[in-house]
């Protein structure tokens, strides 16, 4: 072999031992797959090469897990829950896999023997490009804890091959390039050949002599299933999130066009079929952008269901009675967020036109089985499709859709009188406008789901009492909260090994794992000055590795000793990055104008932002740009960079998170009040000992409540305020703080370059306007956000008031586990139980 360590490979004698769990036969597992799963030369065993025989060695263990809790589930034939995403934000799966199934430390000897560190190797794979922000991670989370909490669950995604985009940064600013996680392969998924079902698009409908319809004609894809197997943390429980791939056949290329020389137009289905999983959220400015995202949507919901029927009729085949009334009371369908909505009218179309069920069996069964979460209130993002594009691609969901619309506004004038004025807001077809009649899809998904739930508690009830407020007054029953949750196992037992192992000593137990409520042991040694000094060396650790990591990415050197303040997500205007880097220019103002005597007295602080912009949103990409001009000036300020640096983290993904939030001491997450729906990554940061500075938004509500007020640094407008703020600055009443003219007007000086940021500047001018009259309220927040850092750098120079803050965020994040959330969607929403492998 060749290769850095192939003298040490050639030494291990391979062996297939699937189940092996000691390091040695561990290793000759490893070099088994090396010689006989090749993908490489055989004389190649480098760091990549070991990455790939070690994850396939993993996989072993995952692939006996999977098929006995697949077998399990088939003979016990629990209630099952089906999870519909069109993102996962999975990010790397070795050390999560061999965490949670207890063997790290064997594995980390294993491969020892051929010369490799495990953390080295595990630096050699790729994140999957399947999600982009907070609801694919949340999604990646879920499945974690229902495969710890041997829930009978199955996830359903997409196989992107180009992801949403990898983030680079240069000197115009963020540029996006495809993602390379396919380039070679995934180690982790297992292509199931036996899993393929026809997917319709466009085409027409046909009325039979029995007057039932069926939809025919158009062109047919194949999707072919491949599973990626998700292990539970101390149990032998493993389920699967199945990601489906559009294919065409043979039969679909024209050899004839070929042979005469018509190439492209003799695989037109095959390249058509490759758009369909080439990229998550494809660009949809354009029609054709508009119809391969509804393309891709219909492709997730018309392949899952057609697997999750198949499914119930094998195990049906089983059972006494076998009615298609018993499909609720086994098939749960939880559509996480409106993308998959269209697997409402799709359900409708399968029992009515393929099993032969009446419209009102098929929507009782449909109604019972499907239930919706809600993950925002912005206007933007409550998807609203062409009547035009949906009659045209899917015929016959549109009749149904028209069907569903039609019974339900009847429903409402003949049960709800009162209501009858409301049905305008309520119809889930909106033909205001003649020009553009639209589906209204979240309109959709409370009108045909048993249950509608919210992701914080300040977000349910502004779903409850004014974006479906209407919709209350006649289910009012139908409306739930469930708080998001992270998983405690990717983030903070596996990321921050230093502080897991404080933890665990001073509670005297690893439980807390997978019950994060004990979390609330360490209230009573938040004094404790041994605490104190372990806790502080281990956020030391954590800030000198996310240093290197900030060099090696960007150039840039930060001082470990200096305060870490943090602000990591998708970049948008309501999640406030520009107030960031607002306070960040003033911050640098003042200190210019301060003397050496006065710069002395400074709490040194670094700034981090990271996260990615939407290639086509102008605004949040200027953000990006400006972020990096900042950061080249003052980070190259003699005067100034020993007291305040700035860099953009580029390509921010879930391994680049693990880094930054072990590391971090501050955290923003100052949204406009009422806009973000809850945020996942805020409790990772207050989970992991870092303090807040926030906005009453999301779930920083409840975090505040749970880690104390005192341990959460708070500014900024309340939602309930919001309105009557927008409304005082359309009247002209709004003055703007003097610190914040003086911000704005040295970016315009040309301090940070010659770009101009006069079109993002002018978002923040004006009282009103499309683009204009701050609707985000920066201007009116900017003053006590200022305010608010003033106190996070007094507290920070108390360094034992600092620790014990940090102590009690750990100490509080209990709540915040998504053990507990997927714990109450089981109980109160899907009606599924446990179901461990014995």
């Amino acid at each position: 072999m060749t290769g850095s360590n192939c003298g040490a490979a050639e030494k291990v004698k391979p062996a297939a031992s699937p189940a092996a769990d000691k390091p040695a036969d561990i290793a000759g597992n490893i070099s088994y797959h090396a010689q006989y799963s090749p993908h490489f030369s055989p004389l190649a065993f480098g760091p990549e090469e070991a990455f790939y025989a070690t994850a396939e060695s993993v996989r072993d263990h995952l692939i006996e897990r999977w098929n006995d809790t697949y077998v399990h589930f088939h003979k016990t034939d629990p209630k099952q829950t089906y999870y519909l995403s069109m993102e996962y934000l999975q990010g790397r799966a070795l050390t999560n896999a061999v965490g949670n199934l207890g063997i790290t430390g064997a594995y980390a000897e294993a491969v020892k023997k051929f010369g490799y560190e495990l953390e080295a190797l595990v630096g050699q794979e790729k994140d999957a490009a399947l999600g982009n922000g907070g609801l694919g991670r949340l999604a990646s989370c879920f499945l974690d804890s229902m495969a710890t909490l041997n829930l009978p669950a199955w996830g359903y995604g997409l196989r992107y091959r180009y992801g949403l985009f990898k983030q680079r940064i240069t000197k115009e600013g963020q540029e996006e390039i495809a993602e390379d996680w396919l380039d070679k392969f995934s180690p982790w998924e297992i292509p199931r050949h036996d899993v393929v079902f026809p997917v319709r698009f466009f085409g027409h409908v046909e009325i039979l002599p029995d007057g039932s319809r069926k939809w025919v004609g158009g062109e047919v894809l194949k999707a072919l299933a491949y599973d990626v197997p998700i292990p539970g943390y101390k149990t032998k429980n493993a389920i699967s999130l199945r990601l489906w791939e559009a294919k065409a056949t043979a039969e679909d290329f024209n050899l004839f066009q070929f042979n005469d020389g018509q190439y492209e137009s003799s695989a037109q289905l095959h390249a058509r079929a490759e758009q369909i999983c080439a990229v998550l959220y494809p660009g949809d400015a354009t029609e054709e952008g508009k119809l391969l995202r509804l393309k891709q949507q219909f492709f997730l919901c018309s392949a899952s269901l057609q697997d999750m029927i198949a499914r119930f009729k094998e195990r049906k085949a089983d059972r006494v009675s076998g009615k298609w009334s018993e499909f609720p009371s086994k098939v749960a369908v939880q559509l996480n967020d409106t993308h998959p909505t269209l697997a409402i009218p799709e359900l409708m179309r399968l029992l009515m036109d393929e099993e032969g069920l009446g419209w009102d069996e098929a929507w009782d069964i449909t109604y019972r089985t499907v239930s919706y979460t809600n993950h925002t209130v912005l206007p933007e993002a409550l998807e609203k499709w062409s009547q035009i594009v949906m009659r045209k691609l899917l015929p016959r969901h549109m009749e149904i859709i028209e069907e569903i619309d039609k019974r339900f506004r009847e429903m409402v004038v003949s049960k709800h009188k009162e209501m009858e004025g409301k049905i305008d807001s309520m119809k889930v077809l909106d033909g205001s406008n003649p020009q553009k009649p639209v589906v209204c899809m979240a309109n959709l998904c409370v009108v045909s789901s048993h249950t509608v739930n919210g992701v914080a508690e300040l977000h349910s009830n502004i779903l409850k009492q004014e974006l479906f407020a209407d919709y209350v007054s006649i289910w009012p029953n139908k409306f739930q909260n469930k708080t998001n949750g992270i998983t405690p196992r990717r983030w903070l037992k596996f990321c921050n090994p230093e502080l897991s192992e404080i933890i665990t000593k001073w509670l005297k137990t690893d439980q807390w794992t997978s019950d994060l409520d004990l979390l609330t042991g360490l209230r009573k040694f938040a004094d404790d000055e041994k605490l104190h000094a372990e806790w502080a060396a281990a956020k030391l650790a954590c800030k000198k590795r996310l240093a290197k990591h900030v060099l090696d990415a960007t150039g840039v050197t930060i001082d470990p000793t200096s305060l870490f303040d943090i602000q990591i997500k998708r970049i948008h205007e309501y999640k406030r990055q520009l107030l960031n880097i607002l306070g960040v220019v003033y911050r640098y103002k003042k200190l210019k104008e301060m003397s050496a005597e006065e710069k002395q007295k400074v709490t040194p602080r670094t700034v981090m932002v990271g996260g990615k912009a939407f290639a086509t949103y102008t605004n949040a990409k200027r953000i990006v740009k400006l972020v990096n001009d900042v950061g080249a000036v003052v980070n190259n300020d003699p005067e100034v960079n020993k007291y305040l640096k700035v860099a953009f983290i580029p390509n921010y993904n879930v391994s680049v998170a693990e880094v930054l939030i072990p590391g971090s001491e501050l955290s923003q997450h100052i949204s406009t009040a009422g806009m973000e729906a809850s945020g996942t990554s805020n409790m990772k940061f207050s989970l992991n000992g870092c303090v807040i500075i926030g906005t009453l938004d999301g779930a920083n509500v409840e975090i505040r409540e749970e880690v104390g007020e005192d341990n959460f640094f708070l500014f900024g407008a309340k939602a309930d305020q919001v309105a009557g703020l927008r409304k005082d600055r359309e009247n002209g009443l709004f003055k703007p703080d003097p610190r914040f003219e003086e911000a704005k007007q040295l970016i315009r000086s040309g301090a940070f370059g010659s770009y101009n940021y006069e079109p993002l500047l002018d978002s923040l001018e004006g009282n009103s306007g499309f683009g204009r009259g701050d609707y985000f309220l920066v201007g009116y927040d900017f003053p006590g956000y200022i305010d608010a850092q003033d106190r996070v750098d007094a507290a920070y120079k108390d360094k034992k008031k600092w620790i014990k803050m940090s102590i009690l965020n750990t100490a509080g994040s209990g709540k915040f586990s998504s053990d507990r959330t997927i714990a109450q969607y089981a109980k109160e929403i899907w009606d599924i139980k446990a179901s461990p492998v014995a």
